[in-house]
């Protein structure tokens, strides 16, 4: 479990953050881009939460996924190879993956087939979902980067985030009265 007795440190202070695994990185690199931007993503799906209401279903949805999102920021904090570290590193896996197919699979199943793009509105709690969404696509793009950069990178932590953009899609339909709010991009329809 992590203690946090003071805040500060001051040891960033030359642009450089520790990672998990103890080596300094400059704060600008991509692997502490792709952990902050999950921490981005992570606040977003906590203003999203303000907005269920009664909906506890989703809210606990909402709720495991901020902290599956901490255990895939850990593991882009941790760089690899996991060999030879005296512990064993928080790594995202399978179960989190197929989880959120599941979840995908449970409200996807009661929505119509989509005819067109939608467009972020219809309610502020689709909308909050949609911009969650994009925050998290950012994410996974900066992960694949990362992946590209050091090929040690849990691949498993990057389809997490792309299947967690695929479900913050699905809630925002659902959130739009099950699809019925949903606003339609009409290609063309101002030219």
């Amino acid at each position: 479990m992590v203690k946090l007795n003071k805040i500060y440190t001051r040891t960033g202070d030359d642009g450089t953050t520790g990672l998990v695994s103890g080596p300094r990185r400059s704060k600008a690199n991509i692997r502490v881009e792709a952990y902050g931007t999950i921490d981005e993503a992570n606040s977003t799906i906590g203003l999203v939460r303000l907005h269920t209401g009664s909906d506890h279903h989703l809210d606990d949805t909402l709720a495991r996924i901020q902290n599956d999102l901490f255990d895939v920021g850990s593991d882009f904090a941790t760089p690899g190879p996991d060999e030879g570290l005296s512990y064993e590193p928080l790594r995202a896996v399978q179960s989190q993956v197929d989880w959120l197919e599941q979840t995908i699979d449970a409200y996807n199943e009661k929505l119509e087939p989509l005819k067109s793009f939608t467009l972020p509105g219809g309610s502020a709690l689709s909308a909050h979902l949609h911009l969650s969404r994009t925050v998290v696509r950012r994410a996974e793009r900066i992960g694949v980067a990362l992946l590209d950069a050091e090929p040690e990178t849990n691949i498993i932590a990057v389809k997490y985030l792309n299947r967690l953009s695929d479900l913050l899609f699905v809630l925002s339909r659902v959130t739009n009265d099950d699809g019925a709010r949903d606003v339609l991009w009409q290609p063309g329809q101002h030219r």
